[in-house]
């Protein structure tokens, strides 16, 4: 199981050990401090069998856990993830947070529970914060983790708040789970914009398909529609038993318990794989007050439009009586709902003092047979809370947005699948996204030319689609436009790694320069996910002080595969002293062009006996290191140990 989060002071701690304790008295005579706490998690992420519709199947857990566990952080803190790939494929995993700044230290742990800081960059008032994509668990940064090796993700969640998740971001991997979700409370000395509440539930929403992951992956490269899901889960459950019909005996729900009178924070994640879904609570209203990091302005919502990808916070509270349970529906969206009646997710809202069981039908979704831009116009309502403070006292709306000067424009275009070379794929502008077999940031650190092109379209040509890794080349401290031009017949959701984008504007039909006069140049709501409807566009905009290669992507799993996805590289051409970007990590993984660099492989070994490994690899680590600082040939402990 996940290990209890254990937090330290900002000293090391000096600990002798035996016959090292010469090294370690060494390691520590330079001492190194950080200011905010650590949290701790060690993860296997394995395989495990589960019927959550109701038919056995494999599923991908975190240390046995579908979904994962809930990653309870405050802001600046830093987190270090050891992760054991027990998966029979390569694994990186993302993570939904808006990565501007992070801090890193490498971990020594000595036993269970006693551990050492070592090779810090720290953070302090005062020294400027260090940008870093190296932890961003993406094709683009990261060599993926091969089966039974471990890797420590290392960052800190600076100048964060709010609800996100992390997920495996490989090959339609997060079809299977995999998921879990991250909460970064505000420290006590920031004022929320509301009162505290009696509880907070995470819930997880999402489209399901029976077949595994694999089986979808050769759908696709066979050239195959994945068709429609075989229903929706809430928190890795199937739908309580609503209709005797449609839902089978025996399938285990998700049952959320609260107390009348009292209310609670529901964080609603969509990690699903394709399928927008409308979420409500029967007969309570909803609070919108967060999303992604940045709070709303507070507005009641009967239900909401969460497309995949995205997140958001509401408060709810327990006002109606107890005579009964109340149904907690995730419905699919835009599609035919007579033939999409099973792609529903249900769960049930337990008063203590409750009647009896939910019954009935369900409460009803938006009809949009008379309202065409019912969701849309959902969408734009949605504004950032301009007055409030977020992770810092200074107001959300101090940064405006709307003034600045915008120095690049990019219009990207989706269009319906196309064949190139024989083979069904999706592209932006005409360029299906190939990943190479050398991440991009470690071509670039090691110089290596032809693994990407810096030559991205900034517009739509009137060429024939091609296959490519094709890198949009962004201005440090620019402040880039783009437009999601959607011309394809589904949702397309688009998430940016590394930045949070302001919301702009989004209308029907093609984009063009007057657009911008329908803009949100105040209160656009600042986040990292957003959708665009089909035949239809949504125009953000983005300050680009964060130094790395940057996955843009659409979150659609489908789509994504085939191709729908691209990288925004960012570079500070005037800093040679690496102030703006952090180092390259020592425990990088190399593949591809660099693979012979991978000197050190750790051991392969079963999951139940893997205790030691992320210690193992961290002695190495400091070994290895101290003896290159200090001249002195530890090599002898450093493999004999």
């Amino acid at each position: 199981m996940v290990k209890q989060q254990r937090l330290r002071s900002s000293s090391a701690e000096a600990v002798g050990w035996g016959a090292v304790a010469l090294l370690w008295a060494t390691a520590l005579a330079v001492p190194c401090f950080a200011a905010d706490p650590y949290a701790y998690f060690d993860w296997d992420v394995t395989y495990i069998t589960a019927s959550p519709l109701g038919v056995p199947q494999q599923l991908i857990a975190i240390s046995n856990q579908f979904p994962g566990p809930v990653m309870n952080v405050t802001t600046n803190w830093n987190v270090v993830v050891n992760v054991l790939n027990s998966l029979d494929e390569p694994l990186l995993i993302t993570w939904y947070l808006v990565p501007d700044r992070f801090g890193v230290c490498l971990f020594v742990c000595f036993a269970d529970g006693i551990w050492c800081l070592s090779d810090c960059l720290v953070i302090r008032d005062g020294i400027q914060q260090r940008k870093n994509c190296w932890q961003d668990g993406v094709l683009g940064t990261n060599c993926p983790i091969p089966p039974g090796w471990n890797w420590t993700y290392q960052f800190q969640v600076k100048d964060q708040i709010g609800s996100y998740f992390y997920f495996p971001s490989l090959g339609l991997h997060r079809a299977a789970g995999g998921y879990g979700g991250i909460t970064v409370n505000n420290r006590d000395v920031i004022a929320v914009p509301f009162g505290k509440p009696d509880g907070d539930f995470t819930l997880f929403i999402g489209d399901w398909y029976i077949r595994n992951h694999t089986d979808l992956r050769q759908a696709l490269d066979d050239g195959k529609d994945l068709g429609m899901p075989d229903g929706v889960l809430m928190n890795g459950k199937g739908p309580y038993r609503y209709n005797t019909t449609l839902v089978p005996d025996g399938i285990d729900h998700e049952t959320v318990k609260v107390e009348p009178g009292k209310t609670y924070r529901f964080r609603v994640h969509n990690v699903g794989t394709s399928t927008s879904l409308n979420f409500r609570i029967q007969n309570h209203n909803m609070i919108l007050v967060e999303t992604e990091g940045t709070y709303t302005a507070q507005q009641n919502f009967t239900n909401l439009d969460i497309h995949v990808g995205q997140s958001y916070s509401f408060l709810v509270t327990m006002d109606q009586n107890a005579s009964s349970d109340y149904y907690i529906v995730a419905s699919a969206r835009f599609v035919n709902e007579s033939l999409w009646t099973r792609v529903t997710g249900v769960a049930i809202l337990h008063y203590s003092n409750s009647g009896g069981k939910a019954s009935g039908p369900l409460p009803d979704p938006p009809n949009d047979f008379y309202d065409k831009t019912f969701s849309m116009n959902q969408a734009k309502s949605v504004r950032m809370n301009v007055s409030a403070g977020a992770a810092r006292p200074n107001p959300q709306g101090s940064f405006r947005y709307g003034s600045i000067n915008v120095t690049q424009v990019y219009v990207l275009r989706n269009m319906p699948p196309v064949t190139i070379n024989g083979k069904r794929r999706t592209t932006l502008n005409g360029i299906s996204y190939s990943n190479p077999d050398t991440p991009l940031r470690l071509a670039d650190q090691y110089n290596k030319e032809g693994v990407y092109t810096l030559d991205f379209p900034t517009r739509p040509l009137d060429r024939p689609p091609r296959n490519g890794t094709s890198v949009i080349n962004g201005t440090y401290k620019g402040f880039m436009e783009i437009i999601f031009q959607n011309n394809d017949t589904t949702v397309q959701t688009y998430h940016m790694d590394g930045y949070a984008f302001f919301v702009a504007g989004m209308d029907y039909g093609e984009w063009t320069e007057d657009s911008r006069g329908t803009y949100n140049k105040w209160d656009g709501v600042s986040r990292c996910t957003t959708q665009v409807f089909p035949g239809a566009w949504t125009a953000v905009l983005v300050s680009l002080d964060n130094v790395g290669f940057w996955n843009v992507r659409v979150e659609n799993l489908d789509t994504r595969y085939l191709g729908q996805e691209l990288y925004l590289r960012v570079v500070n051409p005037e800093d040679h002293s690496n102030k703006t970007e952090m180092s390259m990590p020592d425990n990088v993984l190399y593949c591809g062009l660099l693979r012979n660099m991978q000197t050190f492989n750790l051991p392969t070994m079963q999951a139940a006996d893997t205790s030691w490994l992320s210690n193992f690899g961290f002695f190495y680590h400091i070994c290895r290191r101290l003896a290159v600082h200090f001249n002195v040939d530890f090599g002898l402990y450093c493999y004999f140990l």
